[in-house]
């Protein structure tokens, strides 16, 4: 049995910081320690040694669209930027309804051997929000979040009887908030950007609607809601409100969210088109606040490749998304004014509660516990050249933007799959 160390490092987990030597063995942490030996050594002086990050909000495009993503090339992205588990969202063709399709990504991930993925349920079949998908069948094959990922539920009675399923068989819905009847023909953000462009707005509001909605259907049906993308400002106020509540309520938001406003479109340049819209500098603050205080409990990157025909289509014609897998922990350390622990909260153990896989991820880095481990220097810069990413896609916002914080070994089970930041798969 291989025994590797991780040595020089500075540990960093729910327990606190201390300077400390990590040893693990069959899949297991089994020493942290002063001047572990081992067979193997992952050097990690001057960088963090932390519990694996997790993603809550990822497109893998398999089945249906492997132009733009592969299972194997979204994980190894996944891998790169520091995750061990991600939740794959269903907007597959066909969709994640059936037992057949989520087994289908489960065995693909399995074979890409590069980080756990877990695959969401809808909430109804193909996403249509007609009829609700198979809840029980899938929650009994350890399903458990469900979402319309790229379609808010718009049926609001609907909506209420997919909660009273989802509280009796203890899963959580995710929303995608979007009120469509209010963003028909929107290419971004409705205000004095979008005014000034002559193009279509999708305004504030239709998000904060549904954020309403599902969270007065939460209070009536004790069922846990789990809000996608937050992007305004309202809608963070109306989370912070419902959780004063004690309502069972959790949001995530994503970086480009916190780093990225509506003016950027001014360029007609559709690598920012991106839905929820890119927001206003006020809203940008608000998110932020939202993080910072625990409003928001996790970032998501909403990771959305497209292929670069699609992208370089004209504004209105091109699909939303942006890529974020490998982005994402640089964008938090150097854009946030959060303090490390907080940061790396918000990127592993609180997502990995809220996608229920918090026995194995998101654990302690202490003797006994899964060895899903992530190695990063805070401090590294780098600069970010879409061709050098490892997605199938290039669709990236942050072409030639210097980051800060450099993931250097990811280990899932044990495994190395990532060495001086480099993938071994």
């Amino acid at each position: 049995m291989t025994r590797l160390v991780i040595r020089g490092g500075t540990v960093l987990d729910q327990s606190g910081e201390r300077r400390a030597d990590v040893a693990v063995e069959d899949g297991r942490v089994t020493e942290v320690g002063s001047s572990l030996s081992g067979d193997q050594t992952l050097d990690a002086g001057g960088c963090i040694v932390a519990p694996g990050l997790v993603d809550l909000h990822v497109h893998l495009r398999e089945p249906g669209r492997e132009d733009a993503e592969t299972i194997e090339t979204g994980s190894r992205a996944a891998a790169l930027g520091g995750f061990t588990a991600i939740v794959a969202m269903p907007n597959t063709e066909p969709a994640q309804d059936s037992l057949a399709v989520i087994e289908f990504v489960r065995a693909q991930a399995k074979r890409a051997g590069l980080c756990d993925v877990h695959p969401a349920g809808c909430i109804t079949m193909n996403r249509e929000g007609k009829a609700l998908a198979p809840f029980g069948e899938l929650a009994a094959a350890g399903v458990h979040l469900f979402t319309d990922d790229g379609n808010g539920v718009q049926d609001p009675q609907l909506m209420r009887h997919a909660l009273e399923y989802a509280r009796v068989l203890d899963i959580t819905l995710a929303q995608h908030c979007e009120v469509t009847a209010l963003t028909k023909g929107a290419v971004m953000h409705e205000g004095s950007c979008c005014s000034h462009l002559g193009l279509p707005g999708w305004p504030a509001i239709a998000e904060e609607l549904m954020v309403h909605r599902d969270i007065e259907l939460s209070r009536l049906t004790g069922a846990r809601v789990h809000l996608l993308h937050l992007s305004t400002a309202r809608s963070v106020e109306l989370v912070r409100t419902a959780k004063a509540d004690g309502l069972a309520v959790s949001a995530e938001a994503t970086p480009h969210h916190f780093t990225l406003t509506d003016e950027l479109l001014a360029g007609y340049d559709a690598v920012y088109k991106v839905n929820p819209p890119l927001r206003t500098a006020a809203d940008l603050a608000a998110i932020k606040a939202g993080l910072a205080d625990g409003t928001i409990d996790a970032i998501a990157t909403d990771h959305a490749p497209h292929s670069p025909e699609s992208k370089e289509a004209p504004l209105d014609q091109a699909p939303p998304g942006m890529l974020g897998l490998e982005t994402a922990l640089a964008l938090a350390i150097g854009e946030l004014d959060m303090p490390l622990a907080d940061i790396v909260a918000a990127l592993s153990w609180k997502p990995a509660a809220i996608a229920r896989i918090g026995d194995l991820h998101g654990r302690p880095v202490a003797a006994g516990e899964p060895a899903n481990l992530v190695v990063f220097d805070p401090s590294a810069t780098w600069t970010v050249v879409p061709a050098k990413l490892a997605s199938k896609s290039r669709n990236t916002p942050y072409a030639g933007r210097a980051m800060r914080g450099q993931v250097r070994h990811t280990l899932l089970g044990g495994d190395p799959v990532v060495i001086d930041g480099t993938a071994q798969r």
